[in-house]
């Protein structure tokens, strides 16, 4: 996954349960787990918030982006922008 969650990180650092981090942050344990283990899709803004206000952290301490493979980094292939698609003569409905 590209986006590494390390939430658990400043957990260690806070010295801080799971338990205590839902219930300070008002989300569930299960909740928090999902998203501490990275499986979460998302997460709100509201949350986000809420965890960095308890753990007194930036958004950065606990999300980062970190590359599967070297080659996901490459850039990708410009287009050349003259080329554009061709209509033939008489290819248009003629009434």
């Amino acid at each position: 996954m590209p986006i590494a969650v390390d939430i658990d990180v400043m957990l260690a650092r806070r010295k801080m349960s799971v338990g205590e981090l839902a219930d300070q942050v008002g989300i569930t344990p299960a909740n928090l787990a999902v998203l501490k283990n990275g499986r979460a899709k998302a997460v709100r803004f509201t949350t986000l918030e809420a965890l960095c206000e308890v753990l007194e952290c930036q958004p950065g301490d606990l999300l980062r982006w970190a590359a599967d493979d070297v080659e996901e980094l490459a850039p990708p292939r410009s287009r050349s922008r003259t080329t554009k698609p061709r209509i033939r003569a008489g290819s248009r409905g003629s009434g």
